[in-house]
């Protein structure tokens, strides 16, 4: 038979529902963060793709926070963050803060620039957002911030680091 089609009773279950999510949402390319935070509650950072842009008026941005990150609690104790965009020479440093690396581990990978808010720029990305969280909405397994963009550093030049079919892409 063929050229013909086998069909076959859809599985449903939750886990497979899940796993066909994730593999679909590896189609989904996306810029590659380090998300920082420095304060009283700590110092922090973790990689992220979940970050997007909400208004230039006033300058807003959202990211997504897993709530078993090691860097939960310093971020929302802290009430700050720098986003980092990664270039594509930082994929050692998106692996690092994307794992189970202790923090001071993460921090000595690259050089940083403290932010009078707290965050910290990493010297040599592509942009940095110094950031406020104004409003947190539960998204399950993830706190999705809401930041108010206090101040933006730009560099010139550089390729993106993008994460695409779980793996690293320099755009």
């Amino acid at each position: 038979m063929q050229g013909q089609a086998v069909s076959k009773e859809p599985d449903n279950t939750e886990e497979t529902r899940r796993e066909d999510y994730r593999n679909a949402m590896a189609k989904l390319g996306a810029a590659v963060h380090i998300v920082t935070t420095s304060g009283a509650a700590g110092r922090a950072g973790f990689a992220a793709t979940a970050v997007c842009s909400v208004s230039d008026n006033p300058p807003t941005l959202l990211v997504c926070l897993n709530k078993t990150s090691s860097a939960y609690w310093p971020v929302k104790g802290n009430g700050t963050i720098c986003v980092n965009v990664l270039s594509s020479d930082h994929q050692d440093l998106s692996r690092l803060f994307g794992g189970k690396t202790p923090v001071e581990e993460r921090f000595a990978g690259a050089s940083w620039t403290e932010l009078p808010s707290g965050g910290l720029a990493l010297d040599g990305a592509l942009a940095s957002f110094d950031c406020e969280i104004t409003s947190v909405a539960d998204g399950h397994s993830h706190d999705i911030l809401i930041c108010r963009v206090l101040e933006t550093q730009v560099s010139d030049g550089g390729q993106s680091l993008i994460y695409l079919n779980r793996g690293y892409h320099a755009v």
